[in-house]
């Protein structure tokens, strides 16, 4: 079998295979299958990678870690419309309390709404630590980076819309509460 055509016109090499011509993952060089190397594959062009730490994997880009100063309650332009109704003893600023309150964005609206209904029942040490909370949130997301600011701008203006809600809710609350005493006024105006 030495030196022959195969059927597609390709050149055999002798080989140490028995007859068998030896290949290189399918691969053939002009035409002719190369031949053995005692299991060491020709190459066919293609550079081969060192040996022995040739290949020196690339470094990660250094993360930016400037602080973005991400400003919580910027969407709030429009001011808050929400009024509280504070406990006597208590001493704070509302519409402070009332912005730190709306721009969190780690309470859910519900729980918003349940510390707005519990503001005339709490006790003075109690909005101050609420304060001293929403105003640790607002600080630390001022320091993240700048890689975290889309993520911080989605969340923003969810809560902003939230917001937006229990203030269209609290309108709804109020304006139904300013007809019923219209309507006991008439009531009572015609001794009913």
């Amino acid at each position: 079998m030495d030196n022959q055509q195969n059927q597609q016109g390709d050149v055999t090499q002798p080989s140490s295979t028995g007859g068998v011509p030896p290949t290189t993952g399918g691969q053939s060089i002009g035409g002719a299958k190369p031949q053995s190397t005692g299991g060491v594959p020709l190459t066919t062009g293609a550079q081969q990678p060192p040996i022995g730490g040739g290949i020196h994997p690339q470094k990660p880009a250094e993360e930016d870690t400037t602080p973005a100063n991400f400003q919580l309650g910027a969407l709030f332009t429009d001011g808050i419309k929400i009024k509280l109704q504070p406990h006597p003893d208590t001493n704070f600023d509302n519409d402070k309390f009332l912005m730190l309150l709306a721009s969190s964005i780690s309470l859910s609206k519900t729980e918003k709404k349940r510390i707005i209904d519990a503001v005339p029942k709490l006790k003075q040490w109690q909005i101050d630590e609420l304060i001293t909370i929403f105003e640790e949130e607002k600080k630390k997301f001022s320091q993240l980076s700048k890689k975290h600011v889309p993520q911080l701008e989605k969340l923003a203006k969810q809560h902003y819309e939230d917001w937006k809600d229990l203030e269209m809710g609290q309108e709804q609350i109020s304006k139904q509460g300013e007809e019923q005493k219209k309507a006991d006024e008439i009531r009572k105006s015609l001794g009913l």
